[in-house]
């Protein structure tokens, strides 16, 4: 499976599908999927310190005989690590953690009023010294952007935002667009909570698809980088399985109707 892929605002190729981790529910959850995803075609692999399994990851990527340099590693500084000599520390453990030396894309996880700038600087550092490929953000919706770029040196080269149907907001990836910041999508899934929509169940069927695919290839054909998440075997080789298809102009409008803020994650926009 050949997966397609953006370039950043910085020249670096990162794939438009990968795999989300979160934190295990139990012994060798995270080492299984990510091995399932890799023998699936992924190539990246999104995770954070806050999710308690960098190590998981560095174990799953070294028992797949794949080399790093074929495989995109995305981590993230979780917000008590954050301001500029912490997050430094913080970016250390997860490389030592990772067993990296460099990592492709790392990310403020949450936007942090008393620390936004700081933590930002100290990303700018590890960029200028070449250990991270690109530096971006999450969680971050235009406020906090805007208040950010007053003071960047580096624009960030991703926002990673919770994106489907359902929490759909088009001024944001307009913004991102306008600014060269490439959007990535968490949760597109919905947890499940949307798998029966007669709407969703209805297109799914029209294309001969589960209601998962029909959400991830609806984020993939919005240019977004789209890392679904799942611990079962079945469902990720699905999660993999949406390149032969396409949705329509009209499929594509009718599920930008399907907005009504459900969330897996807070609202950003809440956060000042």
């Amino acid at each position: 499976m050949n997966i397609p892929s953006t370039t950043l605002n910085n020249g670096v190729e990162m794939p438009l599908l990968g795999l989300g981790v979160n934190t295990p529910r139990q012994n060798n959850e995270v080492q299984s999927s990510i091995e399932w995803a890799l023998e699936a075609g992924c190539r990246l692999i999104d995770t954070a310190a806050a999710y308690g399994n960098e190590r998981e990851v560095a174990d799953a990527i070294r028992s797949s005989g794949i080399p790093r340099s074929d495989i995109f590693i995305t981590t993230k500084v979780w917000n008590e690590d954050q301001g500029y000599n912490r997050t430094i520390r913080a970016f250390n453990r997860s490389l030592e953690r990772l067993g990296i030396d460099v990592v492709d894309l790392y990310l403020i996880h949450w936007p942090i009023k008393e620390h936004r700038h700081d933590t930002w600087r100290a990303l700018e550092k590890i960029y200028s010294q070449g250990k991270a490929r690109a530096i971006g953000v999450s969680n971050h919706y235009p406020a906090h952007l805007d208040e950010l770029l007053t003071k960047a040196q580096v624009i960030p080269a991703v926002n990673q935002i919770e994106l489907s149907p359902y929490s759909y907001l088009p001024d944001i990836l307009a913004y991102h667009r306008q600014k060269n910041i490439q959007t990535e999508g968490y949760a597109p899934l919905v947890r499940g909570q949307k798998q029966n929509d007669p709407r969703l169940v209805e297109l799914a069927e029209k294309h001969g698809k589960s209601t998962y695919q029909v959400l991830i290839r609806w984020s993939l054909q919005h240019g977004v980088v789209t890392i679904p998440k799942s611990v079962k075997r079945e469902r990720i080789q699905e999660n993999f399985d949406v390149l032969d298809f396409v949705l329509s102009e009209e499929d594509m409008a009718l599920l930008d109707t399907f907005y009504d803020n459900t969330r897996i994650a807070d609202d950003p926009r809440n956060i000042p």
